[in-house]
């Protein structure tokens, strides 16, 4: 597989990775929620294959498109945690090598860390408890703010209102 035609089929993932998260119905149909875990699973297999025969679609390969494609279904590989933690170990290299967006991997480390039980370093993950969003647990909350603009997120009361008025449909 060439760059390009990695890059078009990224793309092409990504879009169907998007569409499906954006329902008709609220609550979305058992079938929505079924083609929902069927897409996340093929792509998952899919970029799984790709990165062993390949490695990770660095910057340099595949773009910015591209590099925030691989990013975000790797990001919705949440049903393999073991494949999820092989992405984000390549892509933790790839930030080393200036290859990645520090800020895809933040949102990754999250995502690893709250799959596994653990304290999120970023603030990215948000859970709607019923008694409206809040954020999953974070590690040393007092450092937040420093951690994410060392990675390039902005200050994280900033972030959670904007999830809040995307949770409540204002965007």
């Amino acid at each position: 597989m060439t760059d390009d035609e990695l890059v078009a089929e990224l793309l092409r993932r990504m879009k169907v990775d998007q569409e499906i998260r954006q329902p008709i119905e609220n609550p979305p149909s058992r079938e929505h929620m079924s083609r929902w875990v069927e897409i996340d699973r093929d792509n998952t297999a899919w970029l799984l294959s790709v990165v062993r025969d390949r490695g990770w679609p660095l910057l340099s390969q595949v773009g910015e498109r591209g590099e925030l494609a691989a990013w975000l279904l790797a990001q919705h590989a949440d049903a393999s945690p073991e494949v999820q933690r092989e992405f984000h170990a390549l892509l933790t290299e790839a930030v080393a090598n200036g290859e990645a967006k520090p800020s895809h991997l933040a949102y990754l480390e999250d995502r690893v860390r709250v799959n596994s039980g653990r304290p999120q370093l970023y603030g990215t993950q948000f859970i709607e408890d019923g008694d409206g969003l809040r954020p999953r647990p974070i590690e040393d909350p007092d450092q937040l703010d420093e951690r994410r603009a060392a990675v390039g997120l902005e200050p994280f009361e900033e972030y959670a209102a904007r999830m809040r008025q995307l949770a409540e449909g204002d965007t």
